[in-house]
């Protein structure tokens, strides 16, 4: 079946993370297998319009200002007419939402629900259940997921937060991992130092990542051990911590501070570890975790979230989110290295790229996309009783607004003026045959 696909996010390129490199993988592969991708989200600085990446992608880059942490003002109503013109110029059927925190992609999903469009989304976080803000958080999750027709999670513990947390019917929800792009990320054991023990840490610099227990274990592995040396890539909140841990302790030739970095670069910089560490306190999938294993690194990861799913026992030694209990685990790993106890490499590689890859995660979303486009269409009536779920009544007014906004520039824009976007094909085998 041929789609046309609108993935939605506040998180994109040139934004760094996990969630911006898997929808761009993402569309690559369904690019690939001949649908008809285009990616929306917001202004980057001076990064506004229409821009083509690999591939032809397109992206739609609204001139919308970002409000908090790389994330729109969620009015859920301001942003309608611009997201109706893309989905009607680019004929849209299904949009793809990312991200819980994304007030973009929830919006884009309301008006696309609004139009009769079907919805995707896929969620790459866990929240918890007890302070305010995740009650909160937890709530318009739920209103928002009401009417969506499909949900994504990236683990079964994932799966588990999001059916508790938004109340969603279970049957609604799949999980279809990450992946990483193992030709991109292979080892080279000749850019290691041979007469010190590299630890690589690749994080945003935020209190979820655990940089407070990054913090106090470089102190004591490094008083512990003098041949171990850090190499830290990553930008975030928290940076001054570990410049002031590396200045109190006089640890500026052992303690290496990157900042950010564009994710071409990071192969380049796991490559020189011997251990990667990984410090979160809450985490539904880490990417990082698993490019980290395909370079050939050994792997120390606190015990959270899915991280438990991601990688064979014998290629990570989990953890607790403790520093003793990181500190056993960063031991047992320099133990194992100087012992000469190490996986090969190149093995590693094979095995990960075994495990996930990008083509077999786009299969399956495929499959989704199939179920959700064949689904009956529901009625304006349906849709309001879908939202009154939630019990959050003042929302019905957020959506009958937004349905009088949608009427309104019907008759303002009609349709027939919008020029439609032409479709172009993308796979190889079929732009052979049309030849």
């Amino acid at each position: 079946m041929f789609h046309r696909i609108c993935m939605v996010s506040d998180f994109f390129f040139p934004n760094m993370g996990g969630v911006e490199e898997h929808i761009y993988n993402m569309s690559q592969c369904l690019l690939q297998k001949g649908h008809k991708v285009v990616v929306m989200t917001h202004s980057y600085e001076d990064r506004v319009g229409v821009r083509y990446m690999t591939n032809g992608l397109k992206v739609y880059y609204l001139p919308i200002k970002v409000f908090y942490n790389q994330c729109v003002l969620p009015t859920m109503i301001c942003n309608i007419p611009l997201i109706r013109y893309v989905l009607i110029r680019e004929r849209i059927e299904i949009i793809h939402g990312h991200s819980a925190f994304s007030a973009l992609a929830h919006e884009a999903m309301l008006t696309g629900n609004l139009m009769g469009l079907k919805t995707v989304f896929t969620d790459h976080s866990l929240f918890g259940f007890a302070d305010t803000s995740a009650v909160i958080t937890n709530k318009f999750i739920e209103i928002s997921l009401a009417d969506c027709n499909h949900c994504i999670c990236v683990s079964y513990t994932g799966k588990e937060n999001t059916v508790l947390r938004a109340k969603v019917d279970s049957r609604r929800v799949s999980v279809i991992p990450n992946a990483v792009d193992t030709y991109s990320f292979t080892p080279d054991p000749t850019q290691r130092s041979k007469s010190h023990i590299t630890v690589v840490v690749v994080s945003r610099l935020v209190y979820r990542k655990g940089v407070d227990l990054t913090a106090q274990i470089i102190g004591e592995l490094c008083f512990k051990y003098k041949e171990v040396c850090f190499l830290i890539a990553g930008d975030g909140p928290k940076h001054w911590l570990l410049e002031e841990i590396r200045e109190r302790k006089g640890l500026q030739d052992r303690v290496t501070l990157l900042g950010s970095l564009q994710h071409s670069q990071v192969r380049n910089v796991l490559v020189k570890g011997d251990i990667f560490l990984n410090t979160s306190l809450t985490e539904a999938y880490c990417m990082s975790i698993v490019e980290a294993a395909s370079c050939g690194l050994k792997v120390v990861s606190t015990r959270v979230g899915g991280i438990p799913e991601v990688l064979p026992d014998d290629l990570i030694y989990l953890t607790e989110p403790t520093v003793p209990s990181l500190m056993e685990g960063l031991e047992k790993a320099i133990t194992d290295i100087k012992n000469g106890e190490v996986v090969c490499p190149y093995e590693c590689n094979m095995r990960i790229r075994k495990y996930y890859n990008w083509e077999n995660v786009a299969a399956r979303t495929e499959l989704v996309y199939n179920k959700v486009s064949q689904e009956r269409y529901k009625d304006l009536s349906q849709r309001f009783d879908g939202y009154m779920t939630g019990r959050v009544w003042p929302f019905l007014l957020v959506v009958s607004l937004a349905f009088i906004i949608l009427n309104l520039y019907e008759v303002i824009v009609p349709r027939r003026n919008i020029d439609i976007a032409k479709d172009y094909n993308y796979k190889p085998e079929r732009r052979i045959k049309e030849k």
